[in-house]
């Protein structure tokens, strides 16, 4: 691990309760990091994973980095003050999206895992930026392994079985959406934003009877009972 320290980050108002993974979006990782430890730029991250597997630390996790932004997730409305950040090595889709490497995917499992135990995390709270910023964000995308993690217990994994359509209305689903985290002002980039976590293959943005069945699975999952 390197230590890169970014300047920006400030006092925490929260407990850390939340994990976000990011891509960063960028030509290349040596330019993230620049950005990243750049006073101008007014962002950070926690950690950064390259490409090849290096890991580079920026902000001590007790410190309030500027990762987030504006954001909402389960009643938090100071995401960065709760969460620790984590920039995945990407050039995201303006820049030519494209699978994570092993070696990369390797350190992110082992991070997340370590921080995801040392935290007590739950894994409904080791989330993408997406997820937290709909409106605005769409990484670590549709090609991020979140599977792999859910293996580990470190993410909530996608339900595969037993989907059984509840046949909601669009609102009622937008409410279930709500309930299990997600900030629904904008119901399109919210529903794209779940499908993108949870339906990879198909993130238009249309509510179906897949999406509500998985939804549905969800929220049983971690409420019990009926799921509206």
């Amino acid at each position: 691990m390197i230590w890169n320290p970014s300047p920006n980050f400030g006092e925490r108002s929260l407990p850390i309760t939340m994990l976000v993974l990011h891509y960063t979006g960028m030509p290349s990782g040596a330019a993230a990091i620049d950005w990243l430890a750049n006073p101008a730029s007014q962002v950070s991250a926690h950690y950064v994973v390259d490409e090849d597997g290096q890991l580079v630390h920026m902000v001590r996790e007790e410190q309030r980095a500027q990762h987030a932004g504006l954001s909402y997730w389960r009643g938090v409305t100071d995401c960065n003050s709760a969460s620790i950040g984590i920039e995945i090595v990407n050039p995201g889709h303006e820049f030519g999206y494209r699978p994570f490497p092993e070696a990369q995917m390797d350190t992110v499992t082992r991070l997340v895992a370590e921080l995801v135990r040392m935290y007590g995390i739950e894994p409904r709270n080791v989330v993408g930026h997406s997820d937290v910023a709909p409106t605005r964000k769409e990484d670590p995308g549709e090609l991020f392994d979140w599977e792999r993690l859910a293996k580990l217990r470190c993410a909530v994994p996608r339900p595969m079985t037993d989907l059984v359509d509840p046949g909601w209305p669009d609102a009622t689903f937008l409410r279930a959406l709500e309930r299990y985290g997600y900030g629904i002002t904008d119901a399109h980039a919210a529903t794209v934003a779940f499908q993108r976590r949870f339906r990879q293959e198909n993130i238009d943005g249309v509510i179906d009877g897949e999406s509500r069945a998985i939804l549905r699975s969800l929220l049983l999952a971690v409420e019990g009972g009926s799921a509206i």
